[in-house]
């Protein structure tokens, strides 16, 4: 799709990008880090990649086996 378009085009759409960006709430990486660090640390008891999946309620257990006689 960029190749078909001309220089004016790629600028005017690089243009009306940086404009939305500019546009965002802007937070400092510290306080960020430690809300998402927070936010991890008190979902982990229910995280099952954590946790574990408790064999009766897996839907990807295997329900029986294959017996070939």
């Amino acid at each position: 799709m960029a190749q078909d378009m001309t220089e004016k085009e790629l600028l005017k759409m690089e243009i009306d990008q940086l404009k939305k960006e500019v546009k965002n709430e802007r937070q400092m990486v510290s306080k960020t880090a430690k809300e998402l660090k927070d936010y991890i640390e008190s979902m982990a008891p229910e995280d099952p990649f954590l946790k574990g999946i408790p064999e009766d309620k897996n839907p990807f257990k295997e329900k029986g086996g294959c017996i070939i006689s």
